[in-house]
Parts: C-alpha cells; structure tokens; sequence
C-alpha cells in the first residue's frame, strides 16, 4: 500500500501539547521583563481613556496566602481586560510597612539586644525588614503572572509617602475632625497599644461570669421610691437589700463606680434564701425567673415593684471597696441577660464611659499599659488583669458579696494580629471623631453615591459606619508615621500655626524620614515657645497610613488621579480598607476616594471550612504554581464566583487542570492547522466562506460579545464557562470535527482549505484575546505561535474586531442541523457499543424526516456525511421509514427517525471513509474517486461543509 501521507495536510506546530507551565512560566518571566513588557503597554496605551484600579496594600509580613493569590489575580485579570477594551490602565502596586507585627519580628530576631537599640536603630531595623518582606512577596505576586509597575511600587514607609501622609493629616485638622480625648479604646496587652475597630476581630472566649450584690445603703431611703404595702414603712421582709449585677469581667470591679438600670423596665423586690439566710434582691421582672434559678432556685416573695427611673441616684455599697457608687439610668441596659442591672466602670468600656460623663462619675482606669493593675490600686495592685479574676472572686466571696459564680462561653474581643482578648482601658489618644463637622453624616451620603458590587456591600458598610465609634488614630509605638502636633502643656490646646507647622514636619520628613520628626528639637519650630508646648510622640494608626492611599499616590503618582475608578478587596475590608480610605477622603473632599467598590469572599477547603495548618487544609500558591503552573492557580480563581466563598483543594485544581488541557488543545488544533496559513494572502472574507466557517465565525462574534460584557460586568466566572463551553461543545464536538477531513484531504490552497482556515484564523485572534486577562502565560504563547504579523505582546492590542458578512439569503440554519447530529450520534455510540463499528467513519446512516426538515438537510447534499461523519449519509421523506428507524426528538417542530449501519465499503486508504469508488484510478488504487480528484485533480468542490 503506498504512503499517503505526503498528500495531507497533517496539522503542524510549535506549540507543544504538554504545558509544562511550572518549567515554561518562569521563563517567559524573564522574557517579559528583559522585554519590559508592562513598559511597552503604557506606551501601547497612552492617550487612551484612563482606568485606574487602587491596590489596597498588603501587609508586608511572611510569604503570600492564597488569598494574597486571589486577591492580587482579580485585580491582574481587571487591569488586562481594560488593556484589551481600549483603556490606559496602569497598575502601581504597594504594600503596608509600619506596624507593631514588623516590630514584633524585628523584636524576636534582636532578643536581648533590643534593649541596646536607640530608636533610630530600632526603625532601621524594622525598615530593613519590611523591604526584606515586600522583595519577598513582590516575587510571588511576580510569578503569578501579574503585571504592574514593579520597581515603582508605592510604600507606606517611603519618605515621600510619608511626607504626602502628614500634609493629608493637616488637611484633616484643618477641617475640624481631630481631637484628642480621653476615653476607653480596645487595648491589645501583647502589642501594648490601643487598636482601632477595624484591628479587632471577634472569637469565642470562655469567661467567669459573677453575680454581685451592690447592698443598698439606706434602706429608708428605698422603701421611699419602692411601691410595696406600707407606703414609707420599712420594706417587709428580712435581710438586706442589694441589687445585684452580673459581668463576665470580674478584673473590671475595682474600677466600677455605678450600677445602671434601664428606665422603663419595671424591676421587682424579692425575698430569697440563697443558702447565705433571707436577703432581698432587686431584679428586672422580666429575668427574675432566670436569674433566681442561676442563684440555686428556692421560694421567692415580691415585696415590692418599680420603675428604674424610681432608683435614679439611690447610693449603694461597693461590693469590696469603703466607697459608695449611685444607681444611674442608661438606655444601654438590655433584658438579654443578667439581672437588668449593669456594673458601670467608665475607664473599661465605650457606653460606661459615656454613662460615665453624663453622670459625673470619676473616670479612673486603675490597669496599666502592661494589663497590670497600678500600684495605688487596692487589693490587686501589680496583679494582671485576668490572673486577678480569681482573686477578685475569692474576696467577693469572703465580703459575701458574691451570689454566683460559673463559666461562661461567649464571643470576645481579640487582636487581629495576636489572636488574643483584648481589654477596654481608658487613655489620652488621639481621635477622628464622627459627629464633628457632619463626618459620619457625610460619610453616609458619599456610600449612596458609590456603585458597590455585589449590592449589598453599599448596606454593610452603612451599618457599620453608622454605628461605629469615633476612630481612635493614635498608638504608642516606635514603627510608623508620627502625629506632628504641638499641644499646650497647660490648656490641651493645639499650637494656633498647627498648619504650618506640619508642613514645616512634612519637608523633614521627606529628606530624612519619620526620625526627622522623632529627633526634632521642638524649638528648631516653635523658638521661645517650645517650652510652654509638648511635642506628640504618638505615632498613626497604620489604617491611616494606608486610608490615605487616595492622597498619597495621586499626589506622587502620575499614573493615578483622585477618585479612582475600582477599590476591589476582600469582604472584610468593609470595616478595614473600604472604610479607612472613605472616611479620611469625607474628612479631606466631603466624597468616597472611589467610584466602583468590588469585594471578594475568601478561600475556604472544598468542605467550606476556613483554611488552618492544624487542620492541614491549607492550599499555598507557592506549591501550586510551582507544580502545575500559575495559569491554572489563575484559572480557578476566574472558573470561581468569588462573591461568596471560594472552594480550593488539591481535587479541584485538578479538574481546573484538565479544563485547561482542554481549551490548549483548542488553541493547539487552531495553530497546527494554521501552519503556513498567511493571512495577508490567505485569508478569505466571510462573505466567500463556506457556510459552516461562516456559522463558526459568527458564533465566535457572538461569545465575544458575551465574553466582553462580562469582563466588563467583572463576572469572571461567566467567561470561564462560556469560553471552555465554546471550546468543548461548540469547536472540540461540532465545528473542528467536522472540518478535519476539509483540513487534511482537500488540496493546500483550494477554497474549502483556505475558508476553513480563515475561520480558525479569526476565531484564534479573538479567542487569545479572551483568554489573555486569565491565562496569560498560555495566551503569550498562542500569540507568539500564530500566523501573520503581530507586535511582542497580546496586551498590546485590543479585542479583534471580527469579521461580519451579515447571512446570506441561502445560508442554513444550522441549529437544527447540530441537532440532527446529535440525534445521530447517540445512535452511532450505540453502533460502537455494540462492536459493528470502530470509528464512526465505519457506518451509513438514513435520516427519515418531516417535509420541512427534509427540506433544510437536503440542501447538504453529499456534503451530510461530512457533517455527521459517516462515509455516507441518505435524506428520505418520514413516510418511507422502515420498522427498524428509531424514532428520534422532533427537530425544529419536525418529525426525525434514524437508521444507522456498518458500511460494507472498503476503506479509502487516505481519507478512511468507506466508499464504493475506490480503485477506479490505476495510478490511486486504493482512494477513493475523491481523493483522485483531491491529490491528483483540480479539487474537490464544498459549498457548506
């Protein structure tokens, strides 16, 4: 038999079916920076429209999360698609640098040195190690394929940024919004500094939770506001009466210095016996039931009712200290547990101090910064904080003012950083307040005027705007950008040339860094005044560092303005970043720093459970895309719908590792076949295609048009279904199967070859444009495999501008068409199950069919057996069907049955369909008359298929 071979047009390239993506990706790396690349873009795209999308920093602080992964990957595949819809968007990444976790780290590495370390040495140490961190991360997030600027990220700890974020600050006092105060703030006793809301996360934390009796100090007295038989006479009843609170906060008594009660609720006096003799409590009514039986249970009496307004200024005894504290009303006390009675220590929490205030109580908050208790404190002094609980029970208990006692499972307050509860204490710090000069009421409106995605983002970051307390921006730490003010040692109040005076900081700052302002000498500012101000030596709130974003790098930056178009983070940074960059831009412009806010959930293991070493669920991006390559780490966060939670296990990026091997191989087979096909002479208009390739060309304009609403729409798990869809259904099923043997049989340069490539040759350009913004490592290489002219880079040009010749009056309908295919093809399978055939080129098939269907698929002619891939295909009138056709789904409203059958044919040696023709050629003896025709003739002849 002689080698046919050399008469096909077998598919040639260089583009390899293996990946190889962890080898091949770093390579193209170094291609792209030696190329620089990103350079190459701004210059591709200057004068365009301007989109420009903020990257919230990370913290630069350990190696990359897959979260970092996530987050950094949708904002890379934003920034291309924009690039391909005709914007200049550039990408200026960043990171946070100062903060107590840095000097932690900084801490452990010196050990006992610290303490040998000035500051200047010690912020130099921290710098160094920041920089150290941000080269390490930068290299991930590198590899991940992202593109950005790079060598110019920005850096909350840059001296200009620095500088840029003292200026903001002015323009933040010069509007009225800073105060200083004091008052409660979440305080963290491992960083030894107050924290702001946003570095505060909530966990369950078991407690002891006490019942404590405050004894009424007169008795007389009480009976007066009471309402009981006997009007003013003595309540009836023995043993003393207290009102008893309960807190799970023993270690906060000492500082208590009221017990509120609500207004409106009605609270009863009872008569008990506890197990201590008779006494007489009062409780709220409404939790009498609850509260006696925690007591132990026992009989109980009422002696008497009242309002709590009744009570208001009543002096009870404190529980172990000679001092008296009074009853005072507050709208705060909740019937959700206790006793209705709340123990009030101003100096420990935000609503007691509040109380506090408004009730002239002393504001005394007895624990250091340590979590100690101050020396001249009574009882515990020098004890920590939650070690003395159990000695504060033991002294309840020996006072006898202890009811009971037990453990209690609660949700706590803990440091974000350290995992570990926090206390409420009550220092000087410095605040942005929210009511002062309309902040939070113009906060408020800004969020309406922002389109938040998904929807509900808008009302998530209302309610937490609207109830949040002001912002504590101070905190007692060596790391950061310091607050430059000046304030009078006597009267508290700011230097009157605040202003000035920051900016005079800011230009130190700015040539020598934060130790400018650290090492200062005030009267090199304030002359003879120096003595008569003090100089802060708190620093800001690393939320202020970053918030400030929108003033710092459009001030520095070229490449962004302000408002910018796209904040997009995780969900939580509704109450962190989103929030923090809101409320300095009210506080600065009365507006929102953003146009468009994006959120995305987090990674969770494919149980929906929250990644942890200890539960070994952990999936790191280091270990994916050094083993099955960042285009597939890419792939799976687009293939996700990162509004809710994103699934990630080993098992699921192997399923998104075969989605891709499935869409490479659509893009291998559209190159192998595009070999030496040159599109400045080849390429045919749509109007001169055969029908099929102008069916595959038109439902390619029509997935662009999906495709590009999409990335625009940010539903980025859309494209990764409709694109691997088109690939598997539309090309891999119908479309490229059916052309194989129009590629590989008909002559090199005949009209039914070239159609069929000048098809794949649009749908090629288009498709890498597709792919580019998720997989654009693979996307760069289809590039650099395709034919025709083209620059360096996919990201260079925009989206393809398909081809369109309208449709033909003869064209056909091609809907129904596939369906018939597919009607056929289950029978075929069932042909092959049942041995008869190998391949479906083995069998014939007799289609028997409605008047309009017949219609519509004779128009095929010869060509039906092309589309169903058979080596011969008949159309008869549905009246002539045999007993033996399987009736099949109606098709467009028609009637369809089938009868399929191996061909008893020989097989045509070249194009392996079975025909009757072959060996009517003494030259070709074992091809089939089409083939003769093909290899030895003028062509074959197509019109459809």
């Amino acid at each position: 038999m002689a080698d046919y071979k050399d008469t096909l047009n077998l598919p040639k390239t260089d583009f390899p079916m293996r990946a190889n993506l962890a080898k091949r990706e770093p390579d193209m790396l170094n291609d792209w920076e030696s190329k620089d690349f990103y350079g190459q873009i701004r210059k591709a795209a200057a004068g365009r429209p301007r989109f420009e999308l903020a990257d919230g920093p990370p913290y630069a602080n350990g190696a990359i999360h897959i979260g970092h992964a996530v987050n950094k990957v949708l904002k890379d595949i934003v920034v291309k698609s924009k690039t391909l819809d005709g914007y200049d968007a550039p990408y200026i990444p960043g990171w946070d640098c100062h903060g107590l976790p840095i000097e932690h780290q900084v801490e452990k590495k010196q050990g006992r040195k610290r303490a040998e370390l000035g500051d200047r040495e010690f912020r130099q140490a921290c710098r160094a190690f920041a920089f150290e961190q941000v080269d390490k991360q930068r290299q991930d997030f590198k590899r991940l394929g992202v593109l950005g600027d790079w060598d110019n990220p920005y850096l909350t700890m840059l001296p200009r940024y620095e500088a840029a974020q003292l200026r903001a600050f002015a323009k933040i006092v010069e509007n009225g919004h800073i105060y200083k105060g004091y008052k409660p703030v979440h305080w963290c006793l491992d960083c030894r500094s107050a924290l702001a809301e946003a570095e505060v996360e909530y966990q369950d934390k078991s407690s002891p939770a006490v019942d404590v009796r405050f004894k009424v100090a007169d008795e007389k007295e009480f009976a007066g506001r009471i309402s009981h038989p006997g009007a003013s006479a003595p309540v009836a009843g023995g043993g003393p009466i207290s009102i008893p609170i309960w807190t799970t906060t023993p270690w906060t008594l000492p500082a208590n210095q009221a017990v509120a009660l609500h207004p409106d609720f009605e609270y009863s006096l009872i008569g008990l016996d506890t197990g201590a003799g008779t006494e007489r409590l009062v409780i709220a009514t409404e939790l009498l039931e609850a509260a006696v039986n925690r007591f132990g249970g026992g009989k109980t009496k009422t002696l008497g009712t009242c309002r709590g307004e009744a009570l208001k200024g009543l002096m009870l005894d404190h529980p172990f200290y000679e001092r008296q504290v009074p009853v005072i009303l507050g709208d705060y006390v909740t019937l959700e547990a206790g006793t209705g009675a709340v123990h009030t220590a101003p100096g420990h929490g935000h609503e007691d101090f509040a109380a506090g205030v408004e009730n002239d109580l002393p504001l005394e908050n007895p624990v250091g910064p340590d979590g100690l208790f101050l020396e001249d404190t009574e009882l515990f002094a020098g004890e920590h904080v939650y070690k003395a609980n159990d000695h504060i029970i033991k002294v309840l208990n020996d006072k006898g003012t202890l009811l009971h006692a037990e453990p209690f499972r609660h949700s706590y307050p803990h440091c974000w950083r350290h995992k570990s509860p926090v206390i409420f204490r009550a220092t000087p710090q410095w605040f942005i307040s929210m009511d002062q000069h309309s902040l939070r009421k113009t906060a408020l409106k800004a969020i309406g005027d922002v389109h938040w995605m998904p929807g509900w983002g808008a009302e998530r970051i209302a309610g937490m705007v609207d109830s949040r307390p002001d912002w504590c921006i101070s905190r007692q730490r060596a790391w950061g950008v310091p607050i430059p003010l000046f304030v009078h040692a006597e009267t508290g109040d700011l230097h009157p040339e605040t202003s000035g005076l920051i900016e005079s900081a800011a230009q130190r700052v700015e040539e020598g860094g934060i130790d400018a302002w650290f090492e200062l000498d005030p009267t090199e500012l304030l002359g003879d005044e120096a003595d008569n101000y003090e100089k802060v030596s708190d620093i800001m709130d690393v939320w202020l560092d970053s918030g400030l974003f929108h003033h710092c790098v459009s001030t520095l930056w070229d490449e962004v303005s302000y408002p910018v178009d796209l904040y997009l983070e995780g969900s939580d940074q509704h109450r962190g970043w989103f929030q923090s960059s809101l409320l300095t831009s009210v506080a600065m412009h009365s507006r929102a720093p953003y146009r468009n806010v994006l959120t995305h959930g987090f990674a969770v293991d494919e149980h929906g459970h929250k990644m942890s070493k200890s539960l070994g669920n952990v999936v790191a991006p280091q270990e994916v895309f050094n083993r099955l390559g960042a285009d597939v780490l890419r792939l799976w966060v687009a293939a996700t719908d990162y509004r809710a939670e994103m699934s990630v296990s080993d098992e699921i990026l192997k399923r998104i590792a075969d989605s891709y091997r499935r869409m490479r191989n659509t893009a291998r087979f559209l190159l192998g076949n595009l070999n030496e096909f040159d599109p400045e002479q080849h390429l045919i208009a749509p109007e001169n295609m055969l029908a099929l390739d102008r069916w595959a060309v038109q439902r390619a304009s029509e997935l662009q048009k999906a495709v590009t609403e999409a990335y625009r729409d940010y539903e980025f798990h859309l494209i990764y279904q409709q694109v691997h869809n088109f690939c598997i259904v539309d090309m891999g099923g119908f479309y490229l199967d059916i052309i194989k043997d129009r590629l590989y049989t008909t002559q090199p340069d005949s009209p039914a070859r070239r159609s069929a490539q000048s098809a794949m040759y649009c749908i090629a350009e288009a498709m890498v444009r597709w792919l580019a913004p998720i997989l654009s490592f693979t996307a760069e290489e289809i590039w650099a495999a395709m034919p025709g002219k083209r620059g360096d880079s996919v990201f260079l040009v925009e989206w393809y501008d398909l081809p369109s010749a309208g449709k033909p009056a003869a064209d056909l309908e091609w809907g129904p068409i596939i369906q018939v295919r597919d009607e056929v093809s289950r029978e075929l399978e069932r042909l092959r199950d049942a041995g008869q055939i190998g391949s479906s080129l083995g069998a014939e098939v007799d289609l028997y069919c409605g008047p309009a269907l017949k219609e519509l698929i004779d128009a095929l002619g010869d060509e039906l057996r092309f589309v169903l891939i058979t080596s011969d295909a008949r159309v008869h009138a549905d009246q002539d069907a045999p007993d033996s056709a399987v009736i099949c789904n109606p098709v467009a409203g028609d009637s369809l049955k089938v009868v399929v059958a191996a061909s008893s044919h020989q097989k045509c040696a070249r194009c392996w369909h079975r025909r009757s023709d072959l060996g009517q050629s003494e030259q070709w003896p074992e091809i089939c008359s089409r083939c003769v025709e093909n290899v030895d003739g003028s062509g074959e002849t197509r019109r459809f298929a």
